[in-house]
């Protein structure tokens, strides 16, 4: 039922932008000894760590969103998998987040207003093109990890099994979506795509 939606849509807003996540799996990071990082390597970790969770916020908001107006059970049941994988992601984040004594965005709540909804005109524009959407989402979200992995201080080693495992997972993502049939996006839409990521990322870094 559309009430029935609406309520579970609204719960995993509220439930995203303002409570503590809870992981399902085990913090890649557990078993791992946390050795001292000096005050400058400290917060350039936080700061990239707090970009990681907006992308988490914003990529629960983009699946809510085009799960909200698919009509395909099979994209649905891929989407909301993918959502339950990404909020182990944004617990590890904020739990990192906090252990290093940061903080996550102020703009959270406008994060995922916006991805909503976009997420929401994608998956109402079709099957074949909302995966699309999500599978160079993912593509773009792992190259963007792959480069955090590169500037992180080579004795944080915590963190780097956490952007590890997330990496792993959102290459899945994309490979899945792809295997259900995604469209490939135009060109312009996969430049502005990245452009609007680089104002987040930015933006996030900070505030």
């Amino acid at each position: 039922m559309l009430m029935d939606r609406l309520i579970t849509t609204f719960d995993t807003a509220l439930r995203t932008v303002f409570a503590e996540a809870k992981a399902t799996r085990t913090h890649p990071d557990v078993a791992i000894k946390n050795d001292e990082i000096n005050d400058l390597h400290k917060q350039k970790v936080i700061g990239l760590m707090r970009v990681n969770h907006v992308g988490e916020v914003c990529a629960q908001a983009l699946y809510s969103g085009q799960a909200f107006t698919s009509r395909n059970p099979e994209v649905v049941a891929a989407l909301k998998n993918a959502a339950r994988e990404e909020t182990d992601h944004l617990a590890w984040c904020e739990s990192r987040i906090k252990s290093l004594g940061g903080r996550k965005s102020f703009l959270n709540p406008i994060w995922y207003m916006g991805s909503f909804t976009i997420g929401a005109v994608a998956g109402a524009i079709g099957d074949k093109w909302n995966l699309g959407f999500l599978a160079e989402t993912e593509q773009q979200v792992s190259a963007h990890l792959s480069s955090h992995l590169a500037q992180l201080p080579s004795e944080d080693k915590k963190t780097r099994a956490i952007i590890e495992q997330m990496h792993i997972d959102e290459t899945q993502h994309a490979q899945e979506a792809v295997s259900l049939g995604a469209a490939e996006l135009p060109a312009s839409i996969k430049a502005a795509m990245r452009v609007s990521s680089k104002v987040m990322t930015t933006t996030a870094y900070y505030v």
